[in-house]
């Protein structure tokens, strides 16, 4: 209630005035402020772009989580250890893993320098334009997900009977007739949590924004969470942020509760 609830119920409630802090009484508008998220074409700007991310950070992270997955499925010491450090990312925080990649995607950062050692440019500028910038945050936030997507599917695969293996073997089956006929149908809930929750991460993703790029060049790479509160407390348009804040809930929830119905029948199928 406190904590979750109430907030909720405040911002629908604010989303429908003209709340401004530096006001002293604020002005019911009915449904204005949602009206006004049709006409702005930076908001549409921040959509297209958090889509994007969402889409690649997704398909990435779940493509290379199960690869680690299964390079790392042995019961030996030396795996456990491996499997302990690839979550080491997702254990970091949001704004320090920013930053040290802001300090190695610089134009003298460290990726530069590796690549001037072997002979190839060594002043590109990764944050500096529209395409570098969107591909550099994609890569950070990728790294991070991928370490939670790795341990899921690693706990997933510790659930597959090895008797299903061997009965594979017997008929004949190969290495890739084994992974698709026993372990991803094994792994389907897995892969169902990892695609959900990386969709309702990366939708509200901000902090790794905030410090690698600041929404540049230009606000080409400024997330809808990003510009929910630069119109909060840079702009003081409360009632406005608070529509932004609604919208992006129900985008969120709504993509969210789609894919899982999807992933869900396909587990059935499987």
């Amino acid at each position: 209630m406190l904590f979750l609830l109430y907030p909720l119920g405040r911002s629908l409630f604010l989303s429908f005035t003209d709340r401004n802090p530096l006001k002293a009484d604020s002005t019911f508008v009915g449904l204005r402020n949602y009206a006004d998220l049709f006409d702005d074409d930076r908001l549409l700007a921040t959509l297209k772009f958090t889509l994007l991310v969402v889409v690649v950070v997704t398909l990435v992270a779940n493509v290379f989580g199960l690869a680690f997955a299964l390079l790392l499925n042995r019961d030996t010491r030396n795996y456990r250890v491996m499997r302990t450090l690839v979550f080491v990312p997702q254990v970091l925080s949001g704004v320090i893993v920013a930053f040290i990649w802001r300090s190695i995607l610089t134009q003298n950062g460290l990726l530069n320098a590796a690549l001037a050692q072997v002979g190839l440019t060594s002043d590109t500028a990764w944050l500096g334009s529209t395409n570098l910038a969107t591909l550099s945050i994609c890569a950070v936030v990728s790294w991070m997900t991928i370490a939670f997507a790795t341990v899921v599917y690693s706990a997933a695969l510790r659930t597959v009977p090895p008797e299903l293996y061997e009965a594979a073997r017997v008929d004949g089956a190969g290495a890739f007739e084994r992974f698709r006929a026993v372990t991803l149908p094994m792994i389907a809930p897995g892969m169902t949590i990892n695609v959900v929750l990386c969709l309702i991460t990366t939708f509200k993703l901000y902090d790794v924004i905030a410090v690698l790029t600041g929404g540049g060049p230009a606000n080409t790479t400024q997330s809808t969470a990003y510009y929910l509160l630069e119109a909060a407390f840079t702009q003081n348009l409360f009632g406005y942020s608070s529509a932004i804040a609604m919208l992006l809930l129900a985008l969120t929830a709504g993509i969210a509760y789609t894919v899982t119905f999807l992933l869900r029948r396909r587990e059935v199928r499987l």
